[in-house]
């Protein structure tokens, strides 16, 4: 089983490059694409430029919100233009170039995201922090955002470089890991449970939760391997919780 890609386009301003992203799919052998909002009907532009890809334009599934296309997504990938220098927190905003985000679907088994913002403004910071992985493609500085569909058709051609048996690779693969993108959010909910309880400092918490978001998004771990992080944090919190029993009941014989 490879992995599942979904595209997922974040509130589309034109038909027409949806209907060129359509076809960039139908080239690259991928076929769930799902419209967020889009600002625009599919029309007679989007038709016309989809060719190969009028089969995936018409499965197209149109829902309200980001949330709603990602629900069913193990791995989410947020594409954006962003820097990766020390002022803007690399750690929190270094981004895979394409032929990582290759390697990356090499390895693993599940539903991935490509999500894409719009053509006008890309993906706002909110929109961002749903992402466990961040892609940029790099190019020239002085002009660096690319077309919707000129994106989209890098990153799906990098996709099937390593999907595809028909592209030479060289050497054994290894056993893919399995995503699971439901063990994956019980962690993070576990965690910003778990940082409550250790009253870790409020105003830190939500850059800390998308430090280990973005990088266990970039190691990709395996359902088990989210199993085992969710049974550290259990353990961490079970003495504290006793601790917490045990006040709670000499308070109450001291009152007696």
């Amino acid at each position: 089983m490879k992995a599942e890609i979904s595209v997922v386009l974040l509130r589309p301003k034109e038909d027409g490059n949806v209907g060129a992203v359509a076809r960039s799919m139908r080239n690259f052998g991928v076929s769930r694409l799902l419209l967020v909002a889009p600002r625009a009907p599919l029309g007679a532009e989007a038709r016309r430029r989809a060719m190969g890809g009028i089969e995936v334009l018409r499965k197209a599934q149109v829902v309200a919100s980001l949330e709603e296309a990602l629900v069913d997504e193990d791995l989410v990938v947020g594409t954006s233009d962003v820097s990766s220098s020390n002022q803007n927190r690399s750690y929190l905003r270094r981004a895979m170039t394409p032929p990582e985000w290759g390697s990356l679907l090499a390895g693993v088994e599940g539903r991935v995201a490509l999500v894409l913002g719009p053509e006008d403004n890309g993906l706002s910071r909110e929109e961002l922090n749903q992402c466990d992985v961040l892609l940029s493609i790099p190019a020239d500085r002085g002009f660096p955002t690319l077309n919707l569909s000129h994106a989209a058709a890098v990153l799906l051609y990098e996709a099937y470089k390593v999907r595809s048996a028909s592209y030479p690779r060289e050497g054994v693969p290894s056993p893919a890991v399995k995503l699971n993108g439901r063990e994956k959010e019980i962690f993070f909910d576990k965690l910003a449970q778990f940082l409550t309880e250790i009253n870790y400092p409020a105003h830190k918490r939500r850059g800390l939760l998308l430090l280990y978001r973005r990088v266990l998004g970039r190691a990709v771990p395996s359902e088990h391997e989210y199993s085992m992080l969710l049974g550290f944090l259990k353990r961490a919190q079970y003495p504290r919780r006793e601790r917490w029993k045990s006040t709670t009941q000499v308070g109450s014989e001291c009152e007696a």
